[in-house]
């Protein structure tokens, strides 16, 4: 079946890169970033050693500075606050 054809099956989205060994939208591990900015409607962007990414922190209380753990791209935790790195 053609690309043009009405029952053609879609283009499948685009996977995003990873870096190094470790990406926080596909990895299949819990990872620890820092927040460095909210953006509103439960985002963030994330310091992740290797770059900054946007997580959502819908489902911890995260400030600038936490330290979170992420898993897909969700904090499932907060690990420190601001710049001390004790967990909580």
């Amino acid at each position: 079946m053609s690309a043009d054809h009405p029952g053609a099956a879609a283009t499948p989205p685009r996977v995003p890169d990873c870096h190094d060994e470790v990406c926080v939208t596909c990895s299949d591990q819990a990872v620890p970033v820092r927040v460095r900015r909210l953006l509103g409607d439960g985002l963030a962007l994330a310091d992740t050693g290797a770059g900054v990414e946007e997580i959502s922190v819908a489902l911890v209380e995260a400030g600038v500075g936490d330290l979170v753990l992420v898993h897909a791209g969700e904090a499932i935790a907060r690990l420190g606050e601001g710049d001390g790195d004790e967990p909580r």
